[in-house]
């Protein structure tokens, strides 16, 4: 077995991009990284010239769909298409089929992971009735090894505000003594921000106009998907938003808030920064680069929870991104068949998009100078290498506790090798993800994952 020489290619740091060629030892160990290595007679080398190399990124909420929802996605092969897409570390949600809320549960799930080649997992516990935070409890204050270890597969807890899918909701008279443990214990939450009775009120209003009822009006055509941001609309998230931190100004844990999607959202962020609250947030691509006039092409395939949002929504976002306010980028990969999402009631398809595999291609088009959406206007604001390791890199390490990937010496051999300049579009037949559809299929994208390695 030969040493591997990387030659030719430039690092992506967080402070910077340079000239480095990588020599990897035959344990897969990084030996050393500098310009120019000449000595490599007793290495296989392969010719980077050009090329980026960036250490696998994050993808700091998924949902792998196992236990119990394999017909959607299994970890396996959603490990492959993150990996292809140049992820090495995801953090999984736990609305699985038994839901993450429980010791048994989560061993069943590093069991699993336990047989995945490469990709990291950790994984988020959900709570929604107080037997589930005494579970929480449980593993952080057990005196039993094999109790205590599953800490280290924790990434934080998960509250779904509202409805999504898996039906995991937390009662409203829970969050105090969620928010008052989590940050006894220093467990981060990280929620799904929508307001439940705003989201039903804006519903009964919209079928009370079709003549319906709430419980009927997903089985009808007359409704049409559009109609999905209107019934959780925007107002919902700011106000699950601003209560979520008047939660955190009282207890003082750690708050993130989940797929973040909209201007007042941000808005409320920003200004907790700035009062100095240890609140952070992420955004999602489909928000980045899908509005509601999507709807009109995609249809059920951008059906989503929060939903999609307007131009002024996304643009603030992209503006969030640049002044620093947004934390991470990272995708709620959500597969569902292609059957299911193309249900002929359209409020009755699954909520969710696939996203792990091409969240990290889609970043690097924006760095180009380019904009993959085939007919939507660029938003004003630019990123750069250096944001793209800062959002799915070094912020979500940093908050959830991760191992950080990166090209040093003495570190294990993670990263993606980039051709910058290689333009391809994205197409059904050569997706990675179990579900094999993307709501991005025909853009045109700029910067190719060449190869990946990933010891």
């Amino acid at each position: 077995m030969k040493k591997t020489l990387i030659l030719g290619g430039s690092t992506v740091m967080k402070d910077g991009t340079s000239p480095q060629d990588v020599l990897i030892d035959v344990t897969g160990v990084i030996e050393d990284v500098r310009p120019d290595i000449q000595d490599h007679r007793d290495a296989e080398v392969v010719d980077a010239k050009g090329a980026l190399l960036f250490p696998l990124l994050v993808d700091c909420h998924v949902h792998f769909r196992e236990p119990g929802l394999e017909h959607k996605a299994t970890m396996e092969t959603e490990a492959t298409a993150a990996l292809a897409g140049g992820v090495g570390t995801v953090c999984e949600m736990p609305n699985t089929i038994p839901p993450t809320v429980s010791v048994e549960a989560l061993k069943e799930k590093v069991r699993i992971a336990s047989h995945v080649g490469h990709l990291k997992i950790k994984f988020f516990f959900g709570i929604t009735e107080p037997a589930h935070l005494e579970e929480l409890q449980k593993i952080w204050t057990s005196k039993d090894i094999g109790v205590e270890m599953l800490k280290r597969h924790i990434a934080g807890v998960k509250l779904y505000l509202d409805h999504s899918t898996g039906d995991q909701k937390v009662e409203a008279i829970m969050l105090d003594a969620v928010f008052s443990v989590c940050a006894e214990l220093k467990i981060l939450i990280v929620a799904h921000c929508e307001d439940p009775d705003m989201n039903k009120a804006a519903s009964e209003k919209i079928v009370n106009h079709s003549g319906g009822s709430i419980s009927s009006a997903s089985k009808t055509s007359a409704l049409t998907v559009d109609l999905h941001s209107e019934m959780r609309p925007p107002e919902s998230e700011v106000k699950a938003i601003k209560d979520a931190i008047a939660l955190v100004r009282k207890y003082k844990g750690a708050f993130h808030v989940a797929h973040l999607s909209t201007k007042g959202g941000l808005d409320e962020v920003r200004t907790a920064k700035k009062e100095g609250l240890p609140v952070t947030c992420e955004v999602a691509p489909h928000h980045l680069f899908l509005t509601t006039d999507d709807y009109k092409t995609i249809g059920t395939l951008g059906k989503m929870n929060p939903p999609l949002r307007s131009l002024e929504d996304r643009n603030a976002l992209w503006a969030g991104i640049e002044d620093g306010t947004v934390d991470c980028v990272s995708t709620d990969h959500a597969p569902h068949t292609l059957e299911e999402k193309q249900n002929k009631f359209p409020l009755q398809a699954p909520s969710g998009v696939p996203g792990v595999e091409l969240m990290f291609p889609l970043l690097l088009t924006v760095t180009s100078g380019h904009w993959p959406h085939p007919t939507s206007k660029k938003p004003s604001a630019k990123i750069s290498y250096q944001d793209i390791h800062r959002l799915c890199l070094t912020r979500p390490v940093e908050i959830f506790g991760l191992e950080h990937d990166a090209i040093e010496k003495n570190k294990k051999a993670r990263l993606s090798i980039v051709e910058p300049e290689t333009r391809w579009v994205v197409e059904r037949k050569n997706l990675k993800t179990k579900c094999g559809w993307s709501p991005y299929e025909g853009w045109k994208l700029q910067g190719r994952i060449r190869e990946i390695i990933a010891r």
